[in-house]
């Protein structure tokens, strides 16, 4: 059993291989620590990203509301005009500027909409990545 003993005590382990294992340990923590990094900056991207959805989807809501209310109110005063209107050709003249006006504004809003999705929709991560 004393054999045993000495044994135990006399082994050590060999310092190349102490050496090899702490660097092994260092490499897996820096590769961990990449890993978890990029890992991080994906999930800000995300969030940042959701968080540009969100805002430009209220956006749109709140402009497809002032529009509509424009629209209610264009239509409402057309009725007051048609109301008041003398004789059938001034009814006509002020439903074709009527008609004239909307294709107009519905042109417009159009585009606003379109501009709009196009910025929902553009990458907001356009910075190079900084070197360390």
């Amino acid at each position: 059993m004393a054999t045993n003993q000495n044994q135990n005590q006399n082994y050590e382990i060999p310092a190349e291989m102490r050496d090899f294992a702490e660097k092994s340990v260092e490499q897996a923590r820096k590769a961990m620590d990449g890993f978890i990094g990029a890992a991080q900056k994906t999930v800000d991207t995300f969030e940042g990203s959701a968080t540009t959805v969100q805002s430009s989807a209220k956006d749109m809501t709140r402009k497809t509301f002032a529009y509509a209310e424009q629209n209610i109110a264009a239509a409402f005063d057309l009725a007051q005009r048609m109301v008041r209107a003398r004789d059938m050709q001034e009814a006509m003249q002020v439903q074709a500027e009527f008609v004239r006006q909307q294709f107009e504004a519905m042109q417009t809003q159009m585009k606003e909409f379109g501009s709009m999705a196009q910025s929902a929709m553009t990458p907001t991560t356009t910075k190079p990545a900084s070197k360390k």
